[in-house]
């Protein structure tokens, strides 16, 4: 299958990497230049968890090079970079190009579909984890399921077929008929974890260790199963609190992607995670005082880049 990745950061390196060392003709879309080439001329080093070993895979900085069409493009890229990103990589999405959006947050399904169409975009979730450690350097820190489905709730065989290319990849893979419902489950997982986590500038594991962490975990999820209740979204998990500290768990020594945006002084999703609940809470007028404050936590330390000591 010929697969482009829209965002190669450590988690589209890693999908990207296992894809290509699967036999499929893969190609990592990424500004970082380094990187890129880094890639290109040495190959991508993937350590951890599924072993330790470098994988021939191809990068570029200019989707507009790319000849012919991709069959699967999958996005990883920073939620507010998403538009400009599926705009610049509009000539490999024809026909037949089935578009996989498997970010962070809220929103980036309607922000695909506006780009290239509703019927085109597919969406999911993994629970793998990844750090990057320098240009062309990936850790795989964590292991989980990847789900994908349809908006309309149809189980096809487009995404039947997604799942087994990257179940064959060594990326445990189903479908699932409720992709809103997977899409705010992740969405709670992210909101319990990364950024206390970057408050905290903690792996993972250590969230669940602490009296006073694994509390405000609790009262972030809460909060934000509130404004999912009232939106009437069904979640894929009964107990969504036990679920973060379940993850929490698996991905113990995983540094969360927000917390790896704080220690590069670069900007993070908080206004698609916990933002989001902020915001949705507002228009549903569910009160979300604790993820609001941890919204402007991080948004102040992002501000005060250049001035912290």
């Amino acid at each position: 299958m010929r697969i482009d990745i829209v965002g190669s950061g450590a988690m589209g390196s890693l999908f990207g990497g296992l894809l290509a060392e699967s036999g499929n003709d893969v190609c990592l879309i990424d500004v970082w230049a380094e990187h890129v080439e880094t890639i290109n001329h040495e190959g991508l080093w993937i350590e951890g968890l599924s072993g330790d070993r470098f994988i021939e895979v191809k990068g570029t900085t200019r989707p507009g090079e790319i000849v012919g069409a991709s069959d699967l493009v999958i996005f990883f890229v920073k939620s507010y970079h998403t538009e400009s990103a599926a705009r610049n990589v509009l000539p490999i999405v024809r026909e037949n190009t089935t578009v996989l959006t498997l970010q962070n947050g809220l929103g980036n399904f309607e922000i695909l579909s506006a780009v290239f169409g509703g019927e085109k975009v597919v969406a999911g979730t993994t629970s793998h984890g990844a750090n990057m450690l320098g240009p062309g350097r990936v850790c795989h820190a964590g292991i989980g399921l990847t789900v994908i489905g349809e908006l309309d709730g149809q189980i096809t065989s487009r995404t039947q077929r997604i799942a087994q290319v990257l179940t064959q990849a060594g990326i445990n893979a189903d479908t699932s008929s409720n992709v809103l419902g997977l899409i705010w489950s992740k969405l709670l997982v992210n909101v319990g974890i990364n950024a206390l986590g970057a408050l905290l500038r903690v792996r993972n594991g250590e969230l669940t260790q602490g009296e006073r962490s694994l509390a405000l975990q609790r009262e972030l999820v809460e909060e934000a199963l509130e404004v999912a209740a009232k939106k009437g979204v069904s979640l894929t998990h009964h107990d969504m609190v036990a679920q973060v500290v379940a993850v929490c768990e698996k991905t113990s020594g995983n540094i969360n992607s927000m917390l790896q945006d704080v220690l590069r002084k670069r900007k993070t999703e908080i206004q698609f995670i916990n933002g989001a609940i902020v915001r949705e809470g507002g228009r549903l007028g569910v009160s979300t005082p604790v993820n609001r404050a941890v919204r402007d936590l991080i948004m102040a330390i992002e501000a005060s880049y250049e001035k912290q000591v």
